[in-house]
């Protein structure tokens, strides 16, 4: 009867997200086709871990971030070398490799930096130009993008990925800072309002740090009201874009955004969550078994989601260790080896981490059963985006290292382990 009382009040849900969108013509047939896709990290917005040789090359310690990479150096140096990696790192090649691994969606992290850089902001301009390539070239191989603004005014989260790293995020402690990310919102929505077919997502914000508090989540909450207006009515009247909005669980359980922005009130909102396990010391302690099974143990929550909305995992990997260099920071240790600051060794980094022709067999062997556990059971929910396309010497995280190494298969509907979950 339990069951029974499940099924119905799924397919409940279901219809009610259906009739909800009836009067939008999304990009993508969201609620009936899974969303299969690999984030480009690293391109537009710069990440120690994804290419440290970007830093490492700088000579210079002080250099942990975007803000910091253009604080500490000759800004023509620091141009020079954006746009070489700019030009390099994703090209057209990436994203016929990415149609022909039988994905339909890239997320594309873009900083608030590319819009506009107010005084005393020491940020590089110049990656607009390749936002326009990226969307060309998706639209040339069939792929959906979702453009993601990664980092704001005052850092959302302090994180290096947010383009300045603090030790404590101010974005939301600003109302200039918040009217800025609306104005860029507001800028990217337009942009984009009358091409649903290759952008048929826009992510108003990544990952704000709501496991501060209500004083982030409050102001959160608001931000993704003020989103959704300014990307379903970017014409400057009542006429509606097709555009998705894809808000973030801001670190917040699903039973938190119960009711959130749900339908019918608000069409065509996915809420956005990011499944890692290497950011605790627990996590790195897990049995490879484990991992596996934490993975699984997802399938429940997100077949049939509390918060009433679409449930995409934005983010995740295979990767089971926090080993990969400066993944916690330029210059930053790792809690599995013992090596970042209070942890205690779990094992060596050596076996984990690097280029994957150092990697056993056995090694390999659990990437692709990790890597299955997860896509089988992110498809419970609308579906998956792994966190990330290529790495310079981190090939466990790697989308491109996967499918050159045989861990992750050339169609993602593959499975040599179709029932690890049961």
């Amino acid at each position: 009867m339990v069951a029974l009382i499940r099924s119905v009040a799924f397919a409940a849900l279901n219809l009610s997200l259906i009739l909800s969108v009836c009067a939008l013509n999304f990009g993508f047939p969201y609620g009936s086709q899974k969303v299969r896709g690999v984030n480009l990290g690293g391109w537009l917005v710069l990440e120690p871990w994804i290419t440290p040789s970007l830093f490492d090359n700088t000579g210079d310690s002080r250099i942990i971030d975007e803000w910091t990479f253009g604080q500490y150096q000759n800004p023509t140096k620091a141009l020079n070398t954006l746009r070489n990696h700019w030009d390099t790192w994703i090209t057209e090649a990436d994203f016929a490799a990415i149609a022909a691994a039988g994905l339909n969606h890239v997320r594309l992290p873009i900083g608030y930096w590319a819009f506009e850089v107010a005084p005393g902001e020491p940020y590089i301009q110049g990656q607009l130009q390749y936002l326009y390539k990226a969307i060309n070239w998706a639209q040339n191989h069939g792929l959906k993008v979702i453009v993601d603004l990664h980092g704001v005014p005052g850092s959302q989260n302090g994180f290096d990925n947010s383009g300045q790293k603090m030790n404590y995020p101010l974005w939301h402690t600003s109302q200039s800072n918040i009217n800025r990310s609306n104005k860029i919102i507001q800028t990217i929505a337009s942009m984009f309002k009358d091409t649903p077919a290759v952008v048929p997502i826009i992510a108003p914000l990544n990952e704000p740090a709501g496991f501060y508090g209500d004083d982030v989540l409050t102001v959160t909450k608001q931000y993704w009201y003020d989103s959704y207006a300014n990307i379903r009515q970017p014409y400057g009247n009542a006429t509606k874009s097709n555009t998705v909005v894809m808000i973030h669980d801001a670190f917040q359980s699903q039973d938190y955004w119960k009711g959130f922005m749900s339908p019918p009130n608000w069409q065509g909102v996915i809420l956005d969550t990011h499944l890692y396990q290497v950011f605790s010391t627990p996590e790195n302690q897990r049995t490879n078994s484990q991992h596996i099974q934490v993975a699984c143990s997802t399938q429940s929550t997100l077949s049939a989601s509390p918060s009433g909305l679409w449930v995409v995992v934005g983010e995740w990997t295979p990767a089971a260790t926090d080993c990969a260099k400066y993944l916690n920071g330029r210059g930053v240790g790792a809690r599995y080896d013992g090596t970042f600051p209070g942890s205690t060794a779990v094992g060596t980094c050596a076996d984990m981490t690097g280029k994957a022709s150092t990697f056993s067999p056995s090694y390999k062997t659990f990437l692709r059963q990790f890597w299955e556990a997860q896509v089988q059971s992110y498809e419970k929910g609308q579906g998956w985006i792994q966190w990330t396309w290529k790495t310079e010497i981190a090939d466990e995280w790697s989308y491109q290292a996967g499918l050159a190494n045989g861990w992750i298969p050339q169609d993602p509907t593959n499975f040599l382990y179709p029932r690890i979950c049961n």
